[in-house]
């Protein structure tokens, strides 16, 4: 079984459908939240997502901001324009599929959040102190995370106390070891230096995690964002992946 992990798609159409082409056939589809905010396709990627087959998609704090379930003001400026601009362009339809997205879920031998399973929507987990606390706040073998934009896996053995953290070399496939917290990267907006949209595949049966980058046409996407008067640092940031 192949089940493509995708998170931080942040309203990039054109990353996502380089990702859906690049993985070609999959039996599931595991998306970690933050299908909109900062790109200018909420609506398309929305729509596309909905699509896909056998679909599990989490809650992201941007889509939970666009739903004003999250306070604007806990975000930059910047950010704070684009939501207000993605409020104003969703359709009802995709307000409601957003509203009806759950904060977590476990899929089997795997626990699905955004940020951590202690704050399933807001936290970021960007160092071996936050992932170690962490494992407390799941019961399954994996938890898979976003919200970092940043590809990562922690990994705490039994006899272990504190978390290891491991970044997976691009369009490799690794053999996955009980316990462990694992993060795609970000679709749309990647934040490692590197502007290929990232993505993963995971195989349950096999216990394997195949960790891949994808090229696709950043100029196409800054062009859209230009054209919807988008904050300029969004735009830049695409380029090179920070």
């Amino acid at each position: 079984m192949r089940v493509l992990v995708i998170s931080d798609i942040h309203a990039n159409l054109t990353a996502l459908e380089a990702v859906l082409t690049h993985a070609n056939h999959v039996d599931a589809v595991w998306c970690l939240g933050d299908l909109v905010g900062y790109g200018p396709d909420p609506n398309e990627c929305i729509s596309t997502v909905r699509t896909l087959p056998n679909l599990q998609c989490i809650l992201g704090n941007h889509d939970a901001a666009v739903l004003k379930q999250i306070d604007s003001s806990a975000f930059n400026p910047e950010a704070r324009q684009v939501i207000f601009w993605t409020q104003s362009e969703l359709t009802d339809a995709n307000l409601d599929f957003l509203a009806n997205l759950p904060e977590r879920v476990q899929q089997d031998q795997v626990t699905l959040v955004h940020g951590s399973p202690r704050q399933p929507v807001w936290e970021y987990l960007l160092d071996t102190q936050n992932a170690t606390r962490s494992f407390a706040y799941f019961d399954s073998v994996y938890c898979f995370v976003g919200h970092t934009h940043l590809p990562v896996i922690y990994q705490q053995a039994q006899e272990d106390q504190s978390a290891t953290l491991f970044i997976p070399e691009a369009n490799t496939n690794i053999l996955l070891k009980p316990r462990a917290i694992l993060n795609p990267g970000s679709v749309g907006q990647p934040r490692d230096r590197d502007p290929r949209a990232a993505y993963a595949i995971y195989n349950p049966q096999e216990q394997t995690w195949e960790y891949h980058r994808v090229p696709y046409d950043v100029s196409s996407v800054q062009n859209r964002m230009q054209a919807a008067k988008l904050p300029d640092r969004h735009i830049q940031r695409l380029s090179s992946g920070w």
